[in-house]
């Protein structure tokens, strides 16, 4: 597995899951993520096997048409029959209809104008904890990770990770990246934003959680943060009831065999994925 994360400058699961939701609202196209490059043209997208298309002429109406691909990528086009179109980008699909038409002499100098109707080919899986999951187009080549994260809605607020995993493959070899967004977003670091291919699929997991339970104000289950104290860990739990105490505090927690052990903590302690906080009752 290619772990990509780093330690340095991070923002909390919460507020870095808000920012992708607020980016999908805002339609970001990810031109941030590649330095402000312009997006590639959408001749760019490379047709396959089910895609639906609209072939125009220009001032030549009987000879617009509608047509899917088929599975061995081909296209049944008036007057030239049967041309391949799998496997070809919008622009140079345009240039082989025009280049049949002209050398049948049909035409001289058509323009030919090819845009893709439904995305059918080119796609990717967005599963987890995002708003919206489901399958998305490639609809640009290019396409960045965190722009399909956008399409899908975000990652659902105080459910979701910040990391991902990506499953796509790397010269013809299964490979599964983790992916760290606060390298991308805080970090700055867009080269981890990567780019999809068709087949690709996002996993955005669970935020870890802590539970906490005695005297506090929710006992319950929370989305632990990166960098969390116990003391913040009661406080998203509402604080302490007027019976409550920060001593005594004690954690269940599993050591590296996988045994919980009970230990004592600290306020400013760190707190750790499935960490089970308990909060004594006062006895004054």
């Amino acid at each position: 597995m290619d772990r990509r994360s780093t330690a340095r400058g991070r923002l909390p699961s919460a507020v870095l899951a808000a920012v992708l939701g607020l980016l999908a609202l805002c339609g970001w196209t990810g031109a941030w993520a590649q330095g402000g490059a312009a997006a590639p043209a959408s001749g760019d997208y490379v047709l396959g096997a089910g895609d639906l298309i609209r072939v125009s002429v220009f001032q030549q109406p009987d000879l617009s048409l509608d047509a899917r691909i088929s599975e061995s990528g081909m296209v049944s086009y008036p007057l030239i029959g049967n041309v391949s179109l799998g496997g070809l980008t919008g622009t140079q699909a345009e240039k082989e209809i025009a280049g049949r038409l002209a050398s049948g002499r049909f035409l001289q100098n058509p323009q030919v104008s090819v845009n893709v109707l439904e995305y059918r080919s080119q796609q990717v899986s967005v599963l987890g904890a995002v708003n919206k999951p489901g399958r998305y187009p490639l609809e640009l080549s290019g396409t960045r990770l965190s722009e399909v994260l956008a399409q899908a809605g975000g990652i659902v607020t105080g459910v979701g990770s910040e990391t991902v995993n990506l499953l796509t493959s790397r010269n013809g070899q299964a490979v599964t990246l983790q992916i760290d967004l606060a390298d991308i977003f805080v970090n700055g670091e867009v080269g981890k934003d990567e780019i999809l291919q068709a087949g690709d699929a996002i996993y955005v997991h669970r935020a870890p959680a802590y539970y906490v339970y005695g005297q506090v104000q929710r006992p319950g289950m929370y989305a632990i943060e990166r960098g969390m104290t116990v003391a913040q860990a009661i406080a998203k739990a509402g604080g302490l009831t007027a019976r409550g105490t920060e001593r005594g505090l004690k954690l269940q927690r599993r050591n590296a065999r996988g045994e919980i052990e009970i230990i004592e903590v600290q306020p400013g302690d760190p707190l750790l994925s499935d960490d089970l906080l308990q909060v004594r009752e006062s006895l004054f």
